[in-house]
């Protein structure tokens, strides 16, 4: 199958909807979201197609923390709940904002969001030991009576007390990708696949039965670049582009790197595991996978970066 023409897949960045610690209210998330969508925008003026993705790891947060002060009266929120949760609020967020967008700018597009499930492998290596630490901080005593009685896994985090933690097994394919492809063609904008997508597996007759996990938003949006055969790969983050050296008097931006490049810099621990490693692991694996180009930037120069003039751009060996 051929690329899919002048498509995109844009990854939000998984906190860009919660400017700092004043501004967590959901008119604030609107309104941060109404920003990422005006430069999303720049690129549907320019003629693309744009899927959307976002994180959700604050706003899943906050619903266990509800969960929590209210287990003695109602049950608690099992993972995957919480995850459709935050799809469909943060969903609704940049689909009301985009389609506000739309209007503003006189473009005939419709925006619309999928609650996306993402099919796991139960075997999978990452259930042996959960290491994702999702919710807050809770007292030893509260994270023993509640892991006991609900079967979650805690571990305690230094002095700030103790927290659940989930597996965060890698995503094998988007079971929801043929309404995604029916509704870009139809000319829709389409957010998918929300905080890395409802981890969910198929049991033994068959049947989709949800897990509690969290995907990792950036593989998820690679995995769904791929199944899409989209040309490029977004993932927007706090800077215009990647650096090697960051932060160093030797710092020094790239403009263009290929596959190997981006390789070797990871193996010299220039991209590390906590900030932009993830990212760009996740733009090798889309182009490994045979897909087109991955790019990273900061939301406010989408526009710029995907006609070429800024951004970090990730080429096959062979460009």
């Amino acid at each position: 199958m051929p690329p899919r023409q002048k498509t995109a897949v844009v990854a939000a960045g998984g906190n860009s909807l919660i400017i700092d610690a004043d501004h967590k209210s959901i008119p604030d998330q609107y309104a941060a979201a109404a920003i990422t969508v005006g430069h999303v925008a720049d690129m549907i003026e320019q003629g693309w197609d744009v899927v959307i993705t976002h994180g959700n790891g604050p706003q899943v947060g906050f619903i266990l923390r509800r969960s929590e002060i209210a287990i003695a009266e109602v049950p608690p929120v099992p993972m995957d709940y919480a995850g459709a949760d935050t799809q469909g609020a943060i969903g609704y967020m940049f689909q009301r904002a985009m389609q506000n967008e739309m209007r503003r700018r006189g473009i005939d597009r419709h925006a619309i969001a999928v609650v996306t499930m993402v099919l796991i492998d139960r075997a999978d290596p990452a259930f042996a030991a959960p290491s994702k630490p999702i919710g807050s901080h809770m007292s030893e005593e509260f994270a023993k009576i509640h892991a006991a009685e609900h079967g979650w896994h805690v571990r305690e985090e230094g002095d700030r007390g103790w927290r659940r933690v989930v597996a965060s097994p890698r995503p094998q394919s988007i079971v929801d990708i043929g309404a995604i492809e029916t509704l870009i063609d139809a000319n829709h904008i389409v957010i998918a696949c929300g905080g890395g997508g409802i981890p969910v597996y198929r049991d033994k007759a068959g049947d989709l039965q949800g897990l509690e996990a969290v995907i990792d938003k950036d593989l998820a949006s690679s995995l769904l670049a791929h199944e899409l055969k989209a040309e490029f790969l977004v993932i927007t983050t706090e800077v215009e582009k990647v650096a090697v050296n960051f932060g160093t008097p030797d710092e020094s931006w790239i403009d263009r790197m290929t596959v190997s490049e981006a390789r070797a810099h990871q193996a010299d621990g220039q991209f590390p595991e906590g900030s932009m490693g993830p990212k760009i692991d996740a733009i090798v694996e889309f182009i490994e996978s045979g897909g087109g180009i991955g790019i990273v930037t900061n939301p406010q120069n989408l526009g710029r970066a995907i006609a070429g003039e800024t951004g970090t751009w990730i080429v096959p060996d062979n460009k």
